[in-house]
């Protein structure tokens, strides 16, 4: 592991926090909240050292940043939010996962899993349950509640933007996201804070470290984009990589539509060819996964050599058997995510899965709103994947796996 760093390392000139700070992780997000409170406490603990006007702060010397919530549910379903202690005055930043169908509650009798308008409905209790006394209210939503309905096509729901509208309206300041399916609904509330974070940098390095024989040249490996929704992450990657980027566009059939979407009729490519080099594709997320292989298919169809497929949200919707068959036949041979949502026991122990850890970039942002300093520096990853690119390759060289 790295040195770790300290607050003020981040930022020289770091100020005192807006308010004591208090996190609050939502059903399902327990292990990645407790995996930024180690981080957020670990560098408190050099803090206090070098700045004790931090330490005086009310609430800054607490053992533990998360807060004491709860969500009881009565028994026909109804629920109600519940804090266990004393939020006034603090900076709260509420950590929730909508996509945490792992989390159940027992309605007339019967187990029912909890759907993203479930937890949806739970974040605005807890809010209302903090009943105006904190300084301030952040809502760090990974996984964007409705994000994916964030237009209009028709006469239909904006469901996106509606959210969005509602949470300012009960007092919250930030929103924080991650890869967000389009950037432009941030347009449904224009004079509020809004972040859409992207996590390329902890993804390349996820793929770098399970990966050790890529040569991340033209000659050897493509950026593929699976899309023109994702090509602006792609054009980012082949950028940042100096790699060439390859086209995919999906013909759809617009007459029908099957579980909420209009099916694919055929992946149209568009680029230079494959043949003999490493593919990298990458997209917000994977839901039944069927044009994520789609995609290596034709890929290996052209002689691509290995097919590495990367997204910010890994739902799998349909389960794991395709990609289980596809790893098998050679068809993908890793697929790189993060523990922003629920993933499976099963997809965590698959054997093509690499996870990308991202509670240690969670705890700067987190830190650097607290302290109400820019996030700059952090939602542009360019120079942190180059110095990650040139280890790699320096560690290649060393090793014998690189030609000079």
């Amino acid at each position: 592991m790295s040195a770790l760093p300290s607050l003020f390392e981040l930022d020289p000139t770091m100020s005192a926090p807006v308010g004591p700070l208090g996190i609050v992780a939502m059903q399902g997000c327990e292990e990645l909240g407790a995996a930024i409170n180690r981080w957020l406490l670990r560098w408190r603990g050099e803090a206090e050292a070098k700045d004790t006007a931090l330490f005086t702060i009310p609430g800054f010397e607490r053992e533990n940043f998360l807060v004491d919530v709860h969500c009881p549910r009565f028994s026909n379903g109804e629920g109600k939010g519940m804090i266990r202690e004393t939020v006034r005055g603090y900076d709260i930043y509420i950590l929730i996962d909508v996509g945490a169908y792992n989390c159940t509650y027992e309605m007339y009798g019967r187990q029912a899993m909890m759907s993203p308008d479930d937890h949806y409905q739970d974040l605005k209790r807890i809010i209302a349950a903090i009943g105006g006394k904190a300084r301030r209210i952040n809502v760090i939503m990974p996984m964007l509640y409705e994000g994916r309905q964030h237009r209009r096509t028709s006469r239909e729901s904006l469901d996106c933007a509606m959210m969005l509208q509602e949470l300012t309206s009960l007092g919250v300041s930030n929103i924080i996201t991650f890869d967000a399916h389009d950037n432009r609904v941030q347009n449904a509330i224009p004079f509020s804070g809004f972040e859409s974070v992207m996590p390329s940098y902890q993804i390349m390095k996820a793929l770098l470290r399970t990966e050790k024989d890529l040569h991340i040249d033209r000659d050897h490996m493509m950026i593929i984009s699976p899309d023109e929704g994702a090509l602006d992450r792609n054009i980012f990657y082949a950028s940042v990589l100096g790699l060439d980027l390859g086209f995919f566009y999906k013909r759809r059939d617009y007459t029908r539509v099957v579980n909420g979407r209009n099916p694919i009729i055929k992946h149209e490519y568009l680029g230079d060819s494959v043949e003999g080099k490493d593919v990298f594709v990458s997209d917000d997320m994977i839901s039944s996964g069927e044009s994520s292989l789609d995609l290596a298919r034709e890929m290996k169809k052209r002689k691509a050599n290995r097919v590495f497929i990367s997204a910010t949200f890994p739902y799998f919707t349909n389960g794991l058997d395709a990609f289980n068959q596809a790893y098998e036949e050679g068809i993908i041979t890793k697929v790189i995510s993060t523990n922003l949502t629920y993933r499976t026991p099963e997809l965590r122990a698959a054997p093509w899965y690499a996870e990308a850890d991202m509670s240690k970039f969670m705890a700067y942002i987190i830190a650097t709103l607290n302290h109400d300093k820019s996030l700059s520096m952090l939602l542009n990853p360019y120079n942190r994947i180059k110095t990650l690119l040139d280890k790699y390759n320096r560690e290649q060289a060393e090793s014998g796996l690189r030609l000079i």
